[in-house]
């Protein structure tokens, strides 16, 4: 499966864009010129996911551990262009199975933890995945058990692999599969070019049904080209990674500048500050990233990093939330630390303030270099790949003087071709003039020369909470379907920590009560995933709408907020 048309790899590799090389063949020239060095490292915490010790592994190794799970996916029946789903914490085996599909030239189709039955049962019909490598007990949930019963619903036929010495019945055990794989090196298919899919990651907008975003090399490449530049990584640097292997911001934003950087990845999770703190001094991280709320913090409560060691660290990705720019400044000036503000999308937005684009770090904090924009230049190789613009919501005329909010939309090497199987909503995903509608509202800032972008809000109906998209349509109709409720609407509430929580706004039939307690027993009832909870609840007498009945949700915040 090639996501790209043929004319669009031709031309971005014509220019330069795409570089036509697969991850394997980069990895391989990793594995040739630093074989010894280390590559690899869990977190100090796997005992307690995944109940076996911490692994570090050289390039030498990973290597090896790669074509053992190729020859492993073989046996079970996984040939180019099949389906590996994989639901699994930040251990080595995400990365490994990664690099694996990428040496076959299978398609890596990775799932959040928190997924359960009613997320899987829409998303593995879809890709039909071969063989689903997962863990037992995490949180609350026996995952391999979970897709045995699935399995046995008939909503997945893949081979079911489990970490851990005693998996279910009906799931196999990864470690002995391993054990008994071929000690010999897995051939690449010779004829594999870097425009086949490698990944397909899942994403929530204002559908109901979570939406695939397929992905080649040569996407991934360009995505982790950026970072490389964007945060100054040098080779053999280390790189801190506490984002889940799921999605754009880990896989182009960490495993993508590892490879590139030929350097060191260590793994983390769940967010643990004081083993995050450990691991930034102990393994000499030179880049991770952090939420805004525990960057706040830490300069607020200097005395969390007493005796801790940065020197190595040189910048600090944030985003998901608006920066402070005091905060921006402050490790800056005390602990010459470079803030960067990271603005992007698994469909492919990306806008880095890094410290060459916005040297001052309280313009950093609050703007966005306008990459792309027609007429303004930067001194980075990455923007030059992106086009962006702005356009009026109303009128779809295109948005050039400063002050004006628009919907920011973008194209180029990062963006993405298409929703999996999905062309009706692709094609309204995108303007007549191919440019990927992001729902973000923008403004030229009215200060800096027209360089800079301001974020404003969202006209996509989205929740972020955490990093992770939340479709309100998606709980509006669940909600809806309890016997208490006559119509409901989620909408989000500003939190310091998580960027966003839920708010469900209910209003009930007559004479009934409800209590959050009970709404999320019955959303829990239909095997969701727990992250989409609400935490608030807000009795309404009806919602409001507009003349053609439309909820508005945007008139949802002030009853959010009481």
């Amino acid at each position: 499966m090639r996501p790209s048309p043929p004319e669009r790899v031709a031309e971005y590799r014509r220019r330069g864009w795409w570089r036509g090389q697969t991850i394997d063949a980069l990895f391989r020239a990793a594995v040739a010129v630093r074989a010894d060095a280390e590559a690899l490292v869990d977190a100090p915490n796997r005992q307690a996911l995944a109940g076996t010790p911490p692994q570090r592994l050289t390039y030498a190794e990973l290597d090896r551990r790669v074509d053992a799970l190729c020859h492993v996916l073989a046996g079970l029946g996984v040939g180019r262009g099949d389906v590996v789903a994989t639901q699994l914490p930040n251990l080595v085996e995400g990365v490994v199975a990664f690099l694996a599909c990428a040496r076959m030239g299978a398609i890596l189709s990775p799932v959040a933890m928190a997924y359960r039955g009613h997320e899987l049962r829409q998303i593995l019909p879809s890709v039909e995945p071969k063989a689903y490598i997962t863990v037992g007990e995490f949180h609350g949930c026996d995952h391999a058990a979970m897709l045995v019963e699935l399995k046995a619903e008939g909503v997945t036929a893949a081979e079911i692999v489990s970490l851990g010495a005693a998996p279910p019945a009906g799931a196999m055990a990864l470690d002995v599969l391993m054990a008994e794989a071929p000690a010999a090196p897995f051939d690449t298919p010779a004829d594999l070019d870097a425009a086949e899919a490698l990944t397909i990651c899942w994403t929530s907008g204002t559908e109901a049904m979570p939406k695939g975003v397929p992905r080649h090399h040569d996407h991934w490449v360009v995505n982790g080209e950026a970072l490389v530049e964007a945060a100054g990584l040098q080779v053999g640097d280390t790189i801190l990674n506490p984002f889940p292997l799921i999605n754009i911001a880990a896989i182009g934003g960490m495993v993508m500048t590892w490879l590139l950087a030929q350097g060191r990845l260590v793994q983390h999770h769940p967010f643990d500050l004081p083993i995050f703190l450990g691991q930034m001094q102990d393994e000499g991280v030179a880049y991770t990233v952090a939420p805004p709320a525990v960057l706040n913090m830490l300069l607020q409560n200097e005395a969390l990093l007493d005796g801790t060691d940065l020197s190595k660290l040189r910048c600090l990705g944030s985003g998901s939330a608006p920066l402070s720019p005091w905060m921006v400044k402050g490790w800056q000036e005390r602990h010459g630390v470079t803030v960067m503000n990271v603005f992007g999308s698994n469909e492919g937005t990306s806008l880095f303030s890094t410290g060459e684009a916005i040297p001052d770090p309280e313009l950093r904090a609050r703007y966005f270099p306008r990459f792309g924009a027609q007429g303004v230049n930067w001194p980075a190789a990455f923007p030059a790949k992106i086009r962006t613009r702005l356009v009026d919501v109303d009128s779809g005329e295109e948005i050039t003087e400063p002050g004006r909010e628009g919907e920011l939309r973008i194209a180029g090497a990062m963006t993405f071709d298409g929703y999996w199987k999905a062309p009706e909503i692709t094609a309204q995903a995108f303007d007549d003039d191919g440019y990927f509608r992001t729902g973000d509202l923008f403004e030229i800032a009215p200060d800096g020369g027209g360089r800079y972008y301001r974020f404003v809000g969202r006209c996509k109906e989205i929740i972020i909470r955490g990093g992770l998209n939340i479709s309100p349509a998606e709980l509006d109709v669940l909600i809806e379907g309890h016997p208490k409720v006559r119509e409901a609407s989620c909408a989000a509430y500003p939190d310091e920590r998580l960027g966003e929580r839920v708010c469900a706004v209910v209003a009930l039939r007559p004479g009934e009560s409800l209590t959050l307690e009970e709404l999320n027993a019955h959303l829990k009832a239909h095997d969701i995933a727990t992250f989409k909870l609400p935490e608030r609840l807000r009795i309404v007498d009806a919602l409001p709408r507009n003349a053609l009945g439309k909820v508005l949700r945007r008139e949802l915040s002030g009853v959010v907020a009481a």
